[in-house]
């Protein structure tokens, strides 16, 4: 396992990367940080969680270098210091979207000699920023990967190997697409659907009338509007494609409901049911 002589700079202290910090920190690796709140940074220095701020002076010498901030801010990062990164580092992105961000970081690494591999962890909350970060936010989760040569088995247990500290427990390994397609459902929609869903008029009187079914569909009502609006818009085409797939479902259950048609409306949600049993086989 990674430990305490391993130098890590991160990239982003929101929720993603305070908690990968507040990780590595507590196995004993040095962690330089930066973010565009410099507030959060010393706040996270005070703390103990960061050794120094992550710079123009110590960056070549981070091992790895973890990107936790949105597409555009990461690209925009790795556009500006690619030459300052040493060809000894690995730089993995905790981007939501891996298109865009594979694509520039592919080729920046292929021009300035380091590696990068694209990653995102299936581990978050409904709430955003370093104060809600955790150490154990990734225990357990699944990381999902995607690197520029599938096959190059050493690198990725050289990943795996880095990234030990934050206890994933499942490797996944895609491509940029699979991983954008399979997002837009299992990820955007879920917010699109949640954050559209608490608009109702009657949200305001749920107290005493809610219990689990609702907690479970709202919960990520609440998120970063920034963040998900630059995801959404980044990954719109098959964003829209889940859209139009759930809009096209719910007319038929309105229909059915509208016409009173018990048989039709019996169908579509034994439909459903089976369909939830198929995706849990």
């Amino acid at each position: 396992m990674a430990g305490d002589a391993m130098k890590v700079g991160i990239v982003g202290l929101g929720l993603i990367g305070g908690s990968a910090a507040k990780a590595f920190s507590a196995v004993g690796c040095t962690v330089y940080a930066c973010d565009v709140d410099k507030t959060v940074v010393g706040y996270a220095q005070i703390e103990g969680t960061v050794t120094k701020e992550l710079t123009d002076k110590n960056i070549a010498s981070c091992e790895l270098l973890l990107l936790a901030a949105t597409p555009q801010a990461v690209i925009g990062y790795l556009k500006e210091n690619a030459h300052k990164i040493a060809p000894s580092t690995m730089v993995v992105d905790f981007c939501g979207t891996k298109r865009l961000v594979c694509q520039e970081g592919f080729a920046l690494a292929r021009r300035y000699g380091f590696t990068f591999v694209g990653a995102h962890p299936m581990a978050g909350l409904q709430y955003s920023g370093y104060k809600y970060s955790r150490a154990n936010l990734f225990n357990g989760a699944s990381l999902i990967m995607v690197p520029p040569v599938h096959d190059d088995i050493e690198m990725l247990s050289r990943v795996k190997e880095l990234l030990s500290p934050l206890l994933f427990k499942k490797f996944v390994v895609t491509t940029a697409d699979f991983h954008d397609r399979m997002m837009a459902y299992t990820s955007q929609m879920c917010h699109v659907v949640s954050n559209a869903f608490v608009k109702s008029p009657s949200s305001l009187y749920h107290k005493g009338y809610s219990a689990g079914s609702f907690r479970d569909l709202t919960r990520v009502a609440r998120l970063n509007e920034g963040m998900w609006t630059e995801l959404f818009l980044e990954n719109r085409e098959n964003l829209l494609d889940e859209l139009d797939t759930l809009i096209a479902s719910l007319a038929e259950y309105r229909k059915a409901i509208a016409d009173g048609d018990a048989t039709e409306l019996y169908r579509l949600l034994h439909e459903g049911c089976i369909a939830k049993e198929k995706s849990e086989a």
